[in-house]
């Protein structure tokens, strides 16, 4: 069961952020050093992307681990194991909502990037060459 007083829940719950997380602000950073501007949590675009380079029509995403049942997309929930009919309803719905928005950028013409929040922790270097060889390569196309 939980460790926790509903109080306490409470106060945890309120404090897990939606966007601005460490992760994105890494990323932003990044991009930003290396002279890519960009538009924060485009509220232009379905989904709202953390990072919208506009100029190119890229969207970019980091998704949380937890949050978008990283490891299990197939099976979301199978992680938690408390309160486990909601976690797999709420997480389920996440990841159908995350591919509904990647069709409907798509659509639109947008190219969309999703990165996970542990691999731009981890590996940030790799995660702004990923951005960068998209950005040369929609660069080519529309010169």
């Amino acid at each position: 069961m939980d460790d926790l007083t509903p109080a306490q829940r409470k106060k945890t719950m309120q404090r897990i952020r939606s966007q601005d997380t460490k992760a994105e602000k890494m990323l932003r950073k990044a991009l930003w050093t290396k002279r890519i501007r960009y538009r924060k949590n485009f509220t232009l675009l379905p989904g709202k992307p953390d990072i919208a380079i506009t100029k190119h029509r890229i969207a970019i995403f980091v998704d949380g681990d937890f949050w978008h049942a990283r490891g299990h997309e197939e099976q979301p929930g199978e992680q938690v194991a408390t309160n486990r009919h909601f976690w797999t309803a709420k997480l389920k719905r996440n990841v159908e909502r995350d591919r509904y928005v990647n069709e409907l950028l798509l659509e639109e013409g947008w190219l969309v990037l999703r990165f996970w929040e542990s691999d731009v922790k981890r590996d940030l270097n790799k995660c702004v060459e990923t951005v960068l060889s998209y950005l040369g390569a929609r660069a080519n196309q529309n010169p």
